[in-house]
C-alpha cells in the first residue's frame, strides 16, 4: 500500500520548524537558522511538503467551493451566510472572510514554492535528477496555485521571489493575465520534463498531474486570444495522457453489468488508489496526520437536503453518517441542472445523476404517516396509519447494511422484528428528477418531492419551506466505507481526474474544428456513464458535439467538482443573460464586476499603494 505523503513528510515537517514537537529524536532545526534548516535534506523535504498543505483548505472545504463551484448555472444559495459568491450581491465584497482565506492560501503557496526554489541549488544530498525532480514539485504547484490566483482575481500581483529573498511585499505592481500565463507554462514545462512518471508517496504531484494542468491550463487561456495556438497546446497536453495512459497508471473506469465506470470512481473500494485520479488530496484515514485532524470531509453536509425538520416526521434524522449535518446546509440544485442538464426520466441510461445524488432518504426509527402528513403532502386517505419501518434493523440485506450506515447508528439488533425489512418499506423521503403522474404520487407511502413540487415556472424554487428544501443531495463526496462519524468522512479528494481531461480535449477538438476527434472523446466519457449493456445509448454523433454540449457534459460529469465557475468563464457564459435563463436566482451579475474577485482588505492594509493599486473594481 502506498504511503501517504503527510505520513513520510511528518518529520520532514516538523524538523524544518513548520510544526513543532517535542517527541522527535532528531535534529531540531527550528531553532537555527532557516538557511541551516533548509540546505539540510530533511529540512528541505519539509519545505516542499509544505507547498501540499493550503490545498487542504480549499477543497472540500467552503473557502474553495465558494468561489470555484458557485454563482453558476448548478447551486442555488440556502439562505446563508455564502451568499455573495451564488448571488454576487453586496455579501461579496473586500471584507468577505472566506475570499482572504483563498488570497492568502494561493499567495501562500507561492511563497513556499519560490522558497524551495531559492534554496535549491544550495541544498545537500541529492543527485541532479533527484534535485529537478523536487524542483519540478515546486514548478507544478506554483502553477496550480497561480492558475487559481489569474482566474479568480485576474491581474494582480505575480510574485517570483521568496519572502525570505524579497522581504514583504509592500508596494506592489499588478502583472497581466497574460504574464500570469507564461509563468503557468514555463512552469509546467519543467513539471513535465522533470516530474517522475509515478511517484511513491500517495499525494504527490506526478507527470500526468502536470499534463492536466498544462491541459487545462492552456485552454482557460484560449478566452484571451490565440484561440488556435493555445486549443492546440490543449489537446496536446490532453492526448498526451490519453493516449499513454498505461505508462503514467490512469484510466477511465469501465463499466460492466452491475455498475457503471462512473460510480465506480465513487465507490469507497476505490477510493484510496483511484486510477482516474490525476491530482489528489490524501487524507489519513488511519492515524489522522492531516491539517486539522479528524475534521475532515465535510463537503457532504453542505448539500444536503433539510432531514432535520421537514424529514423528521417521515422517519430521517439531522445527523446521519453518510451525509452529515442537516445543520449546516448551504447549496442545493438548480432547476437548470435537475431537469435540463440530467435527463429528467426514471429510465435513462445515464448513471451519472443517481451515482451523484442521494434521492432516496430512509427511516431510522419508525413513523405512522398521520392525518396531518398526509394532508400537507396531498396523500390520498388510505395511508393514514400506514408505518414506515425502521431501516436500523438486523438482517444480511446489503441494502439494509447501507440503510444502517446511512442511520449513522452501526449495527443495530432490533428483536421486533424477524430478519430484516424490505428497504423500500423504509423510504421516507424521495426526490427524483424527474415528475411523477400525481395521482401515483399520492399512493406512494413518503414524502415523494419531485422537480413540480419544488420549482415554479420561472424555474425558482417556492415559498412553501416543506416543499423547497427537501431535493436531491450531492452524495460523490460521501461513500460508507470512510464516513467515520457525521462530521468526519475520511475519504481522498480528487484534484483533478482524467474524465475532465477527455473533455479538455473534445472542446479543444471542436476549436480546431476537429469535430470527429471531439465526439471520440465525449462518447468514451459517456459510454462508460451507463451500465455495460446500454452503453451505445450513450453514444452522440459528432454534428451534436459542440461546445455547449460539452459544457452540459462537463456539468452532468464533474458537478460538484470545483470547476465549473472556470468553465463558465471560458466559454464566455458568465453573463447576466446567461445566468438569469439557467439561475433566476442571479440577479445581480454585473460582467464588468464579477468576473475577477475583489481584492482582500487584508492585503490593502498591508501595503502603502492601496488606492493605486485598487480593489477590483469592488
Amino acid at each position: 500500500m502506498k504511503k501517504s505523503l503527510f505520513n513520510i513528510g511528518l518529520a520532514a515537517l516538523l524538523t524544518a520548524g513548520l510544526l513543532s514537537s517535542c517527541e522527535l529524536d532528531e535534529t531540531n532545526y527550528s531553532t537555527v537558522s532557516l538557511d541551516l534548516a533548509y540546505k539540510n535534506r530533511e529540512g528541505f523535504e519539509g519545505l516542499v511538503n509544505a507547498c501540499y498543505i493550503d490545498n487542504y483548505f480549499l477543497y472540500g472545504k467552503m473557502d474553495g467551493i465558494a468561489p470555484m463551484e458557485m454563482g453558476t448555472d448548478l447551486w442555488v444559495n440556502t439562505g446563508n451566510n455564502q451568499a455573495g459568491y451564488v448571488l454576487y450581491n453586496d455579501d461579496l465584497n473586500t471584507t468577505t472572510g472566506t475570499l482572504n482565506v483563498l488570497w492568502q492560501s494561493l499567495y501562500s503557496t507561492i511563497n513556499n514554492c519560490n522558497t524551495v526554489l531559492y534554496y535549491a541549488d544550495e541544498v545537500e544530498g541529492y543527485t541532479q535528477d533527484e534535485l529537478n525532480a523536487k524542483k519540478a514539485e515546486a514548478h507544478f504547484l506554483r502553477a496550480w496555485a497561480n492558475f487559481h490566483l489569474v482566474e479568480q482575481f485576474g491581474d494582480v500581483v505575480l510574485n517570483t521571489q521568496s519572502m525570505i529573498e524579497a522581504g514583504p511585499l509592500v508596494n506592489p505592481t499588478r502583472n497581466s493575465e497574460e504574464e500570469f500565463y507564461e509563468l503557468i507554462f514555463s512552469d509546467l514545462e519543467f513539471a513535465t520534463t522533470h516530474l517522475p512518471i509515478n511517484q511513491v508517496d500517495l499525494g504527490r504531484a506526478a507527470r500526468k498531474a502536470a499534463y492536466g494542468l498544462l491541459a487545462k491550463a492552456a485552454l482557460q487561456r484560449t478566452r484571451l486570444g490565440e484561440e488556435s495556438v493555445y486549443a492546440q497546446m490543449a489537446l496536446d497536453a490532453a492526448e498526451e495522457l490519453i493516449e499513454n495512459r498505461e505508462a503514467y497508471r490512469t484510466d477511465l473506469y469501465q463499466s460492466d453489468n452491475a455498475q457503471s465506470g462512473f460510480a465506480k470512481v465513487w465507490a469507497g473500494e476505490n477510493n484510496k488508489d483511484n486510477e482516474e485520479a490525476l491530482f489528489v488530496q490524501v487524507i489519513d484515514h488511519a492515524g489522522a496526520l492531516n491539517p486539522e485532524g479528524w475534521n475532515r470531509g465535510r463537503t457532504r453536509q453542505y448539500f444536503q437536503a433539510d432531514t432535520r425538520t421537514v424529514g423528521e416526521p417521515w422517519g430521517t434524522v439531522e445527523r446521519s453518517r453518510i451525509m452529515g449535518r442537516a445543520n449546516s446546509r448551504y447549496y442545493k440544485p438548480t432547476k437548470h441542472l435537475l431537469t435540463e442538464i440530467f435527463e429528467p426520466r426514471e429510465d435513462t441510461p445515464d448513471t451519472r445523476f443517481e451515482s451523484s445524488f442521494f434521492i432516496r432518504y430512509y427511516a431510522t426509527e419508525e413513523k405512522v404517516i398521520t392525518e396531518d402528513m398526509a394532508n400537507q403532502f396531498d396523500k390520498d386517505p388510505s395511508l393514514i396509519g400506514h408505518t414506515i419501518l425502521s431501516t436500523a434493523l438486523k438482517g444480511s440485506d446489503e441494502r439494509v447494511k447501507a440503510a444502517n450506515y446511512y442511520a449513522g447508528i452501526g449495527w443495530a439488533d432490533n428483536a421486533k422484528y424477524e430478519g430484516f425489512v424490505n428497504l423500500d418499506e423504509g423510504l421516507s423521503m424521495f426526490t427524483p428528477n424527474w415528475n411523477i403522474d400525481p395521482a401515483e404520487k399520492r399512493m406512494m407511502p413518503f414524502l415523494v418531492n419531485d422537480p413540480s413540487d419544488i420549482f415554479d415556472a420561472q424555474g425558482n424554487y417556492i415559498q412553501d419551506a416543506s416543499r423547497r428544501e427537501v431535493y436531491p443531495s450531492l452524495s460523490k463526496f460521501s461513500n460508507i466505507t470512510y464516513a467515520y462519524t457525521e462530521q468526519y468522512h475520511m475519504g481522498n479528494i480528487a484534484y483533478m481526474r482524467l474524465a475532465d481531461i477527455y473533455l479538455v480535449a473534445a472542446e479543444a477538438a471542436v476549436l480546431l474544428n476537429q469535430q470527429t476527434k471531439a465526439a471520440d472523446y465525449v462518447n468514451a466519457v459517456r459510454k462508460r456513464a451507463a451500465l455495460k449493456d446500454r452503453e451505445d445509448e450513450m453514444v452522440v454523433a459528432a454534428a451534436e458535439v459542440d461546445i455547449d454540449f460539452i459544457l452540459d457534459e462537463r456539468a452532468r460529469e464533474l458537478v460538484g467538482e470545483q470547476w465549473r465557475w472556470y468553465d463558465l468563464k471560458r466559454t464566455g457564459k458568465l453573463n447576466s443573460a446567461y445566468l438569469s435563463a439557467t439561475n433566476p436566482a442571479i440577479t445581480s451579475f454585473n460582467s464588468e464586476l464579477h468576473l475577477k474577485r475583489p481584492i482582500p482588505i487584508n492585503f490593502l492594509n498591508a501595503i502603502s499603494n492601496a488606492n493605486e493599486f485598487g480593489t477590483n473594481g469592488y
